[in-house]
């Protein structure tokens, strides 16, 4: 019979290393369970941070042996910031680590090529376990699946509420959910009006949710995100909406030509009369440009860009750039 990942005994070394904060803390709680089987963990674990800490003082924990339990555990978090001769301790240390000591060490990024990586990776096929964070497309999906575990469930559009106001980050969304779901009452789903009166806004917009909303004529987003915008001003972004005008101008005429598919290369072409290094556009990055391009006439997308000139001359020239950018978006979402 094969043995499960959970059945499957502990080794000396892990690395739990990724961007996803809430998938690494639940593998480090499901570590800290296994090993609380064998004995009490307030007798047989340190911790140490990456930043502070000395290898030597790390590798002489991994040696101690464990009181009244087969294993102890070392947990070292950031240590991605381990300093060089520090890191250096562990990569002999884990050349012949203690069986009685599970060394976990925890980082948000560690190249693959770096020593310490590798000397984990040696310990054995499962010392590395990946906390990839998911695309920003797939986290309503994941809240609504979180709710599920916290009792409750959200409506669609709750799901993307709340990944627009907290973010990306995992371990603020599970926390969010969970205060929601405390707040929550009745059996209907939670929906996206009760979301947005119980959270606060904990991330900025960003430039790309706005040009996304500017290409999509959707004024009442694009409002909704300027005002939740503090370190990008309208110079930056009315120069990043002109690029995507250009950008479904281009992708209208190849669409009416017969030919949408030519879009990401025929915008490389382009990039690259201005600037031989420019990064070559990928297919992914334009695959909506032909819906956009069907919410614009030619003449309307001719006018956008001629008025993006005008509006950016009065925004260099004395009038309130804030107000003149807003103006040019108003008309633009608009048609007037």
């Amino acid at each position: 019979m094969t043995q499960t990942a959970k059945q499957k005994p502990l080794i000396p070394a892990y690395l739990i290393v990724g961007e996803d904060a809430l998938k690494r803390s639940t593998v480090l709680r499901r570590l800290r369970e296994r090993l609380a089987q064998y004995g009490d963990l307030s007798f047989n674990s340190d911790t140490f941070d990456g930043e502070t800490a000395l290898g030597a003082d790390i590798v002489s924990a991994c040696n101690t042996m464990p009181f009244a339990s087969e294993k102890r555990l070392v947990y070292v978090r950031d240590a991605d910031k381990l300093k060089k001769a520090d890191s250096e301790e562990l990569v002999a240390y884990l050349d012949s680590p203690s069986d009685q000591t599970v060394l976990a060490l925890e980082a948000e990024k560690l190249a693959k090529n770096t020593r310490l990586y590798k000397a984990v990776a040696a310990v054995g096929k499962s010392a590395v376990i990946e906390c990839i964070p998911l695309k920003k497309k797939e986290l309503p999906h994941t809240v609504r699946s979180m709710a599920v575990s916290h009792g409750t469930t959200f409506t669609e559009g709750a799901a993307n509420a709340l990944v627009e106001l907290v973010g990306e980050n995992t371990v603020h969304l599970d926390s969010e959910i969970a205060k929601i779901a405390l707040a929550h009452r009745g059996n209907d789903p939670v929906s996206e009006h009760e979301v947005r009166s119980l959270v606060s806004r904990t991330t900025e917009a960003t430039p790309w949710e706005f040009v996304d909303a500017f290409a999509a004529r959707d004024l009442k987003k694009c409002l909704i995100y300027r005002a939740k915008m503090e370190s990008t001003s309208p110079h930056a972004l009315i120069a990043m909406c002109t690029t995507r005008l250009r950008e479904i101008m281009c992708a209208k005429v190849l669409a009416e030509r017969g030919n949408p598919n030519a879009l990401a290369s025929a915008l490389t072409e382009y990039a690259k009369i201005a600037n031989p290094k420019a990064r070559p556009k990928q297919a992914w990055q334009v695959k909506g440009h032909s819906t956009l391009a069907r919410r614009f006439s030619r003449e309307e997308l001719r006018r956008a860009i001629i008025t993006a000139r005008d509006a950016e001359r009065a925004m260099k020239s004395g009038a309130d750039p804030e107000a003149a950018f807003m103006d040019w978006i108003t008309s633009v979402c608009t048609g007037r």
